[in-house]
């Protein structure tokens, strides 16, 4: 059986292609599972998995524990805001009480960068990043790719847009890392203020006229405006940001072409995309949450059987 080349998932940038490829082969037989009268396999049965989300989350907790119970694991849920974190313990005490329990794979989303490959470097178990602050969020940036790779058949060659809030945003930086490595072309696009200033150094063009890079693409991912990670003003309101970088049904009409959508969520519809725009047929935000499911399956099944189990 091919492996991947990390033991745990803690960033795109540790990844190589063949990696990503052997990710995406492994989604393809589990989104065949998924889509059955029966969706369950024993394939990671007495397998325990602990999710520790230290940041709030809807979609990415609840589509990596449907991967979990859907693969015959043992799901733990740990939630900061009602745990002895509130208390005082630090992130590694908090990790090692629950791997006392004999957990083998660790789901963390944490406000701080890097804290994922803190966590590894520290404790024995196998961990998988779900965001780390405005650092990286690789399973949403695999299913972001993936989801493209089945829209366009390939990803080689084509020109994908990412548009918004760069700075903040956790899913830019892992989906520039993977879409390069796949062999696409990658522009940003958004105000000055939210570009950050070394970011073509990644090999990325940049623009500030969303017209223009919405008619150079293939596809765009249309990134949330982070309001919650802000602590001064980026833009003058809500209103003007929409009205140069949100996208409608009259701008995606002008283009004469068309072009995939997508969006990682939450949408704040009316300001990054209006509601006719994110239910339109152009749209894939829906297959992107069914991909999602599909290709974290695929993650944990693949770094499971990198795991060392001591022989009885």
């Amino acid at each position: 059986m091919q492996k991947l080349s990390v033991d745990h998932l803690l960033g795109i940038k540790y990844l190589n292609e063949d990696d990503i490829n052997l990710i995406f082969k492994t989604a393809d037989r589990f989104k065949e599972v998924i889509n059955r009268p029966i969706k369950k396999v024993p394939s990671l049965r007495d397998i325990t998995i602990a999710n520790l989300f230290f940041e709030s989350s809807t979609r990415t907790k609840l589509s990596f524990e449907l991967a979990e119970k859907r693969l015959s694991a043992d799901v733990i849920n740990f939630s900061a805001s009602e745990s002895s974190v509130k208390k005082g313990e630090n992130l590694i005490d908090t990790v090692n009480n629950i791997l006392a329990m004999k957990v083998d794979v660790v789901v963390m989303r944490h406000p701080n960068p890097g804290a994922a490959l803190f966590l590894s470097k520290n404790v024995n178990a196998c961990i998988i990043n779900a965001g780390d602050g405005t650092h990286e969020h690789p399973s949403q940036a695999l299913l972001d790719a993936y989801s493209i790779n089945e829209k366009l058949d390939g990803l080689k060659g084509k020109k994908i847009a990412i548009v918004g809030d760069i700075l903040h945003s956790r899913v830019a930086l892992s989906n520039i890392f993977t879409l390069k490595m796949l062999g696409a072309e990658v522009k940003l696009c958004g105000p000055k203020s939210l570009i950050p200033k070394y970011i073509q150094s990644l090999g990325v063009s940049v623009s500030t006229d969303l017209m223009q890079t919405l008619k150079w693409c293939d596809g765009v991912n249309m990134l949330r405006v982070q309001n919650e990670r802000m602590d001064l003003n980026y833009f003058p309101s809500n209103r003007e940001y929409s009205q140069l970088y949100g996208l409608n049904q009259k701008k995606l009409e002008s283009l004469k072409k068309d072009i995939i959508l997508l969006h990682p969520g939450p949408v704040n519809r009316g300001v990054e995309i209006t509601s006719d725009v994110a239910d339109s047929k152009n749209a894939i935000i829906l297959d992107q949450v069914e991909n999602g499911v599909a290709i974290r399956m695929a993650i944990i099944y693949l770094l499971v059987a990198k795991i060392n189990f001591p022989s009885t």
